[in-house]
């Protein structure tokens, strides 16, 4: 194993590169829960690469994550396992995924199990949607799907936010939380889903304004979940893709791709400033 310093820096640097929306958001956070979510975030963008890759097929997708899903809920995720999965397509698959057991060495005591456990839930269940072909058919198969791909983050926050200060928030609007972020996403995405995936997460008969009310109507779950934190570093933490989500929605409705990246760091310093 690394120094821990040497991996510490590593896995910020990897996050960094992955995702600059939570990578923004993470600094804010004060250091055990700082290095607790910077995890959650790496493990579960390791296994959400496995779901999105455009050369692995469908059953092995299903495999590998099921496979994944089982491993994290061994106390000691077994490094050993985990790279005999990973080696028939350790020349595809990316850093973050490769290293998945880097990233959880850095857990801070007591917050490994829950970061694990929803890991390994969320494994489960983009295994179930990747051997289904991500066949969304009806509300409730949305529901399920942004559940496991993003609800479950919300869920798991939630919990790393009672581990580290105490805060008590409502499952179900941790769980708005995550899926309006997500449905943001579905709907900034969709055309390229379709084109690169050949998979769409749109219900059937649905169309852009029932995915902009669906977007809404968990957009404002998130609004109330915010409500309940009563910690700046957390509220920091959680009021910055909220609000990026926000503008993002207005920029869709009004027919633009995405916000700028100027508009996206005038919301980093508005965040800060209220």
């Amino acid at each position: 194993m690394k120094e821990l310093k040497v991996l510490q820096k590593e896995a910020m640097e990897v996050l960094k590169a992955t995702s600059r929306t939570f990578y923004i958001p993470i600094t804010f956070l004060k250091k055990d829960l700082k290095d607790a979510v910077a995890v959650a975030y790496l493990a579960m963008r390791a296994i959400d690469e496995i779901e999105d890759h455009q050369e692995l097929s469908n059953d092995v997708k299903h495999d590998l994550l099921m496979k994944v899903s089982q491993l994290l809920l061994e106390e000691n995720f077994n490094n050993e396992k985990y790279n005999e999965v990973v080696l028939p397509y350790k020349d595809v698959l990316p850093e973050v995924t490769l290293r998945l057991a880097d990233w959880l060495s850095l857990t801070p005591t007591g917050a490994k199990s829950r970061v694990q456990a929803a890991t390994s839930e969320m494994a489960m269940g983009m295994a179930k949607w990747s051997k289904a072909g991500w066949d969304i058919k009806t509300r409730e198969d949305l529901d399920d799907y942004t559940y496991y791909v993003a609800g479950l983050v919300g869920v798991m926050l939630s919990d790393l936010w009672q581990w580290h200060d105490g805060i008590e928030t409502d499952r179900d609007l941790a769980i708005g939380y995550g899926r309006g972020l997500q449905a943001v996403n579905i709907l900034r995405n969709q055309h390229e889903d379709m084109d690169e995936r050949g998979v769409s997460f749109v219900p059937d008969g649905w169309n852009q304004n029932e995915l902009f009310s669906y977007a809404s109507e968990n957009l404002a779950m998130a609004n109330e979940y915010i409500k309940s934190i009563n910690k700046r570093t957390i509220l920091l933490f959680c009021r910055l893709p909220l609000a990026i989500a926000h503008k993002t929605l207005k920029a869709l409705k009004e027919g633009r791709e995405k916000i700028s990246r100027a508009e996206v760091e005038k919301t980093v310093q508005e965040v800060q400033v209220d």
